[in-house]
């Protein structure tokens, strides 16, 4: 569970883009999320965000909330950095979060697309049967949050997109495929959508055998809504289901309005 908190509260930052006055110069985006299990709320994801085509500025804050919290009581901060080429590219990405009062700090340095610098905090642990994260699985390589934005040219290609994402420890490739158009609105936002089918594949830093990525990776039903921010051609969840093996994850956007920066 704490892993699907560190990495699922990213969905929502990727749409609710933050005022941080680097590459962006567009809008500010507010927005906020629930993540809910099983139909609970176990998390709240709130940002504010700016976001231009040429790059985008995050910075948000994630806390556990109801039966989450009961059981994991977790909460964060997440901020990033990157830009629009051909692709998305990162630049930095940083979590610090507290779980059950225990404070855990990731920081990833990138520089022309590819890791140069992890910083976990504490250590990771050795573990069994782990599969090593070699030099190559960190070229050409996006962090969580970089990793939910496609940039498109129309609504129908935004599916045809996909990422090699690195979370400080786990590296696993994204792979979308299209299911349907549609329209959603929720405060501040109303537009059209596409929804796509998300394959998760983890490659290289995570134990063999370990059943919630095997649950992922071969039998998990995981579905992407994605809409466009603003005018910028970037389009980014608005809504995400993901199947575990003890019940659906649910990425609701509640709020998405822009704003005056601050």
């Amino acid at each position: 569970m704490l892993r699907a908190f560190r990495i699922l509260t990213t969905l929502p930052a990727a749409l609710a883009l933050l005022v941080l006055p680097s590459h962006a110069e567009g809008p500010v985006y507010r927005g906020e999320y629930t993540l809910s299990f099983l139909g609970l709320t176990v998390a709240h994801v709130d940002f504010d965000s700016r976001i231009d085509r040429e790059g985008y500025s995050i910075r948000g804050k994630a806390t556990s909330a109801g039966l989450g919290a009961f059981f994991y009581d977790t909460r964060g901060t997440l901020t990033a950095t990157g830009r629009f080429k051909d692709r998305v590219q990162a630049d930095a990405f940083r979590a610090d979060y507290r779980y059950n009062d225990k404070p855990t700090l990731v920081a990833i340095g990138f520089s022309d697309g590819n890791v140069v610098k992890v910083v976990n905090d504490p250590p990771l642990k050795r573990r069994k049967n782990w599969v090593p994260i070699g030099p190559d699985d960190l070229k050409a390589t996006v962090d969580p949050i970089a990793a939910t934005l496609v940039k498109a040219d129309r609504l129908e290609d935004v599916c045809k997109g996909g990422a090699r994402m690195f979370d400080g420890e786990l590296r696993a490739d994204l792979t979308l495929s299209f299911m349907s158009t549609g329209r959603m609105s929720v405060k501040g936002f109303d537009g059209p959508t596409v929804t796509c089918r998300l394959k998760f594949t983890p490659t290289a830093g995570y134990r063999k055998g370990r059943r919630s990525l095997e649950y992922l990776s071969t039998k998990s039903r995981i579905v992407v809504t994605f809409a466009q921010i603003g005018e910028t051609g970037v389009y980014a969840p608005i809504f995400a289901t993901i199947g575990t093996q003890v019940g659906t994850i649910t990425v609701r956007a509640r709020r998405l309005e822009a704003g005056k920066a601050s």
